[in-house]
């Protein structure tokens, strides 16, 4: 009984930690020069906005430069013939998240079809991509990194296509260029130590605050969820009815995505 009054002191303190979202160096993905900031987010499949994405996505819309979120998935994750359903589900998954129905698009291509083993070209990326970003005068572009988080090559091919796209419009002094940034893969144990990743993220930056660090130009922008968010994530990922095996919902407890997020810009 002794040990009572400290697990419930423990737990209080984790509860307060988790309870709010918090965010560092965020406004380093926004571009400041442009009211509002014009984020692109841009995906393979139907369920990776809500599988990687969802803190970032429920963080920008809090944020004090009201940035205007875009989606732009370029399959409709038919590897399996359910193209049409994920589709709706994509639709539930976004309201969930907030992105505004004008806002997001679902692209068919013959040679970006979801497949586990091919990467797609970045030249058909980067031409599927251009329309969308000039008519929208998209500032920032987020997506995968070179890893893809999962390793699937249809994720490592976004920031490939993204950045073949930007060299082509640097050559165009009357098209503004948008930035690249992708969301960091870490290694296999911190992937999925789920909740005291968050925990641990959050002391990091706790502790950088009190040794009087100021984040620069290259600290990485850090989003992480507080318990509301991470139950408006979790819904978002319900919503895609035909991916809910087994292996899901494990993925929701225990994966570091489900809280943080962190990014670094991408030069090619």
């Amino acid at each position: 009984m002794m040990f009572f009054p400290f697990i419930l002191a423990v737990v209080a303190l984790l509860l307060s930690v988790l309870y709010k979202p918090f965010e560092f160096n965020t406004d380093a993905l926004l571009e400041q020069t442009v009211s509002p900031p014009r984020v692109l987010l841009l995906t393979a499949h139907p369920d990776d906005e809500c599988f990687f994405f969802a803190p970032t996505i429920l963080a920008l819309r809090r944020s004090s430069l009201s940035p205007e979120i875009f989606s732009l998935c370029l399959s409709s994750g038919n590897a399996d013939g359910i193209g049409e359903q994920r589709k709706g589900e994509l639709v539930r998954s976004l309201d969930i998240l907030g992105v505004e129905k004008d806002n997001r698009w679902i692209i068919e291509h013959p040679q970006l079809q979801d497949n586990i083993t091919q990467q797609w070209d970045a030249e058909i990326i980067a031409q599927v991509l251009r329309p969308f970003v000039i008519e929208h005068h998209i500032t920032s572009v987020l997506t995968f990194d070179i890893k893809g988080i999962s390793l699937h090559p249809n994720h490592f091919s976004l920031p490939l296509g993204v950045s073949y796209l930007i060299k082509s419009l640097s050559s165009s002094s009357h098209i503004s260029v948008p930035r690249l940034f992708s969301l960091v893969t870490v290694p296999v144990l911190p992937k999925y130590a789920g909740l005291p990743s968050a925990i641990l993220a959050r002391l990091g930056i706790v502790s950088q605050t009190f040794l009087a660090f100021e984040p620069t130009v290259d600290s990485l922008p850090v989003f992480i969820s507080g318990i509301s968010d991470y139950l408006t994530t979790a819904r978002a990922i319900l919503a895609h009815d035909s991916q809910m095996v087994w292996f899901r919902y494990l993925y929701m407890t225990f994966s570091r995505y489900m809280w943080v997020n962190e990014w670094v810009e991408f030069k090619s």
